[in-house]
């Protein structure tokens, strides 16, 4: 194997051309005249000050009846021999790219666009929150051990979106969390769920129980809806992303995510619950905690009996007034009710201009992170 990093020294392309006139016993001029070029044109190729260009490899090839490659191949050799070391941070970029889209993370804020090597894998070192850059999830070499990430087979892209959570969830100051507050705020939380700008309300309840709550935008690719981790035991942490933007989901995330929080799920760094809940179907499959959250999620939204009673009823036709009135009884906004609906029937295009859009009242009053803001963070 070559190793490019070996400079060995590579004669011009003029010194073996010099050792062929040699052998054959001509003359420069010679070799001017069969080449049918001037003798000052061959001086500059044979001194080196001129590179063999395809026209003259083949013209040179004839001469001498050898493969024109024969020539390129020694210009080429010459070229990369002499060539300028290329700047050391493009392998960084190369292998880090490979793994996390390191160009979103720019464009997003997260890291600086510094051409330096050594500031880039400072900043990923600060961004992981490890202390060397092997340490880096992902960038391991073979024979090390690969991290907690890596064993559980997080996506390195959702990787990234967890850090930024954490990122920014260890800047911010709450009160020390209560789990009893926390439970007895969800009554708090449930009377908001009837008018989709009280959604504005949610971060300050959530902080004085003592949890960070934070929303970033998912990176593109990263099927993401929430996650709940803890920057210590006594620092409950809930991240989401608002993939989709309607009332129904964001509701159900945020139960979902606090009943993590409430059952002290996703404690310890590599242990965190990154839920896309696309794929979290109500069935044994999915690993217990993920089932007692979901649980807890539609009983928050739309009670499970109540939910199959109504629809027992009003199968297959659902007239918007009867929907209304039901959410009505309930206390929740009628989307919601249409989002729980649509979840259990399939009927996913059932009254969507219920589903109303949220991100508007959250930008409001949360701690945000994409969606054209980027939340300071020194470095």
């Amino acid at each position: 194997m070559i190793n490019d990093n070996i400079n060995i020294a590579v004669p011009t392309p003029g010194e073996f051309i010099k050792e062929e006139l040699e052998a054959r016993e001509w003359t420069q001029g010679d070799l001017a005249y069969v080449l049918g070029i001037s003798p000052q044109n061959l001086h500059a190729i044979l001194a080196g000050k001129r590179g063999i260009s395809s026209d003259m490899a083949k013209a040179l090839g004839k001469a001498f009846d050898v493969s024109a490659a024969f020539f390129t191949n020694l210009q080429a050799a010459y070229d990369l021999s002499v060539a300028t070391d290329p700047d050391p941070s493009i392998e960084h970029r190369a292998r880090l790219q490979d793994h996390f889209p390191v160009r979103e993370m720019i464009k997003r804020g997260w890291i600086d666009d510094g051409l330096d090597s050594s500031l880039l894998e400072e900043q990923m070192m600060r961004f992981f929150r490890v202390k060397d850059y092997e340490s880096i999830p992902y960038l391991q070499h073979a024979a090390k051990k690969t991290s907690a990430y890596e064993d559980r087979k997080i996506p390195p892209v959702q990787l990234a979106w967890l850090f930024r959570v954490y990122q920014i969830a260890g800047c911010l100051e709450v009160p020390r969390y209560s789990q009893a507050k926390l439970q007895n705020a969800l009554s708090d939380l449930h009377a908001l769920m009837s008018e989709p700008e009280e959604i504005r309300q949610v971060p300050r309840i959530l902080n004085e129980c003592g949890i960070r709550l934070v929303f970033v935008e998912a990176l593109p690719q990263a099927k993401i809806d929430g996650v709940c981790c803890w920057l210590d035991k006594h620092s409950p942490v809930i991240g989401m992303s608002l993939r989709f933007d309607r009332i129904d989901n964001f509701w159900f995330v945020l139960r979902h995510e606090i009943e993590h929080v409430l059952n002290k799920d996703g404690q310890g760094e590599g242990r965190e619950i990154l839920d896309d809940l696309e794929t979290l179907e109500d069935d044994a499959s999915i690993p217990e905690e993920e089932q007692r959250a979901n649980l807890a999620a539609q009983e928050f939204s739309v009670p499970r009996d109540k939910l199959v009673g109504f629809i027992v009823r009003k199968h297959p036709y659902f007239a918007e007034q009867d929907i209304a009135g039901f959410a009505r009884v309930l206390g929740v906004h009628i989307g919601i009710v249409i989002g729980q609906i649509h979840s259990y029937t399939r009927n996913f295009k059932l009254l969507r201009k219920h589903l109303v859009k949220v991100r508007q009242f959250v930008i409001t009053g949360g701690i945000v992170d994409g969606w054209g803001e980027v939340f300071p963070i020194s470095l």
